[in-house]
């Protein structure tokens, strides 16, 4: 149990870290942050696919991981960033960032209710994933441009 705990701490570590070190520019760090959030789904879909076994940890990692970036990803796009570093962002994003706000703390509500009753098994993530992809869907469409 001890190897699972170090092992998702190390995790949580690594994510961050990431987003530490591309903090100098909104483009880099919003991109890592999206890097991170992506890791930490796709943790979650095979432990919700039973493509891996449940693990707690893993589970409160990745929400964890989910939790931190939602409070201050929208921080992220300040005026001046719409372009760079061959960035997916709409111009949609400034021209609504109540919106673009309002989407992002939704995502960081339902991911924190998923952390705070900390989904007991793979039917459990699968339920939490349905709340919290729907938040990136709707997030995904509106605002971003894929290339």
């Amino acid at each position: 149990m001890k190897l699972k705990t170090i092992a998702a701490a190390a995790i949580v570590a690594v994510l961050g870290a990431g987003a530490v070190v591309a903090a100098d520019e909104p483009q880099a760090a919003r991109q890592q942050m999206m890097k991170d959030v992506g890791r930490a789904m796709g943790a979650l879909a095979g432990i919700a696919k039973g493509e891996k076994p449940y693990d707690a940890d893993v589970v409160k990692a990745s929400l964890t991981t989910m939790s931190e970036v939602s409070k201050t990803f929208a921080d992220q796009f300040p005026a001046g960033s719409e372009t760079g570093f061959e960035t997916e962002a709409s111009p949609k994003i400034w021209e609504n960032m109540d919106d673009f706000r309002a989407k992002d703390a939704q995502f960081g509500k339902d991911v924190d209710t998923a952390l705070a009753t900390l989904p007991a098994d793979q039917a459990g993530v699968g339920a939490a994933l349905g709340t919290i992809g729907k938040n990136c869907s709707a997030c995904h469409e509106t605002y971003r441009v894929k290339k």
